[in-house]
């Protein structure tokens, strides 16, 4: 694994100052280059992060650790004497925030968790749409270009997945998450800044996804490789299992509406385009049975939507 190359970390600040050209430069080389970066000094409140990382730390123990034990003996996993390739090491609950609120809905929330999540999503939400008019600037497309791509007629589609990795006895043999790309428009992550995992694939090698302290970090999903016209790529990542410590990693998508027509930006498209144009909601249905295959087939099958049922569904996934 290659781990001498310098992952991309962008201080927001500095885009108010003399940096700023520097700044959006960098935002760009990761975009193109990386499909990840790592944002700090992105105006979330650090005692907002350190309640939300607080209080689902303590919901994992109270609600959702029995669960997960629960999990791992009835598909068999205390022992992992071969090696799994079909489940994932995870403890999960979803959050959705738009176009309508599930919080009322999770059981065994207090409502101090409940308030703390719905503050958090929004900032998240805010600081989304203005990555979004950022992009746009290095991309050349008019400002507000990708959010009324996002906003269909219904407004964009924004949820949270939380998850907790637990300590494995044998990584070896079990991922916390698969390799896979995401689906959707532009993810906002706060990871455990202890504990690693996430890793890339860049070039051929798993890159770690370095932990830093009150850092959110960004990955852009299929939607926006279709959009930029391949310019800025959706790219593999998965979670490794460790044999210390819990992991929490709580990742909010913010995705196009269901309705959203989604195709490369026409300015972006020379005399022709090997990406596909489709309905969101089309391509999240295809995406529900193929997401831990490769994204080339998606969109293949979406140029052709008798395509679709040859791929071969492999797991069921959470859409926000």
């Amino acid at each position: 694994m290659e781990q001498n190359i310098k992952f991309p970390v962008v201080d927001l600040s500095q885009l108010n100052g003399e940096e700023r050209d520097q700044t959006m430069a960098l935002i760009n080389e990761a975009c193109e280059n990386w499909g990840f970066f790592e944002l700090v000094n992105h105006g979330l409140p650090h005692d907002l992060m350190d309640k939300v990382e607080k209080m689902t730390k303590e919901h994992y123990k109270k609600s959702m650790e029995q669960k997960f034990n629960d999990m791992l003996k009835s598909k068999g996993l205390e022992k992992l004497d071969t090696e799994v390739e079909d489940v994932d090491w995870e403890s999960t609950f979803y959050l959705r925030h738009l176009p309508q609120s599930n919080l009322n809905d999770i059981p065994d929330m207090s409502d101090e968790y409940r308030t703390t999540m719905k503050d958090f999503a929004k900032r998240l939400e805010n600081l989304a749409e203005d990555l979004l008019d950022l992009l746009c600037e290095n991309l050349g497309l008019e400002k507000g270009y990708l959010k009324k791509v996002f906003h269909g007629t219904k407004g964009p589609t924004f949820g949270t997945k939380v998850s907790n990795y637990p300590s494995c006895p044998k990584p070896e043999m079990i991922k916390g998450l698969r390799a896979h790309t995401d689906a959707g428009g532009l993810i906002l992550l706060f990871q455990d800044d202890k504990v690693s995992g996430l890793q890339l694939l860049k070039d051929d090698d798993w890159v770690d996804v370095p932990p830093l302290n009150y850092s959110i970090v960004i990955n852009l999903g299929d939607q926006l490789e279709v959009i930029t016209n391949g310019r800025y790529k959706s790219v593999m990542h998965r979670v490794v299992t460790q044999k210390e410590g819990n992991r929490m990693s709580i990742a909010s998508f913010y995705n196009p509406g269901s309705d959203a027509e989604i195709s490369p930006a026409s300015s972006l498209v020379g005399k022709e385009t090997e990406y596909p144009s489709f309905v969101f909601d089309d391509y999240m249905k295809l995406y529900a049975g193929v997401k831990f295959q490769p994204k080339e087939p998606r969109f293949e099958a979406m140029k052709n939507a008798s395509a679709v049922t040859g791929l071969n569904p492999t797991a069921a996934v959470e859409t926000f």
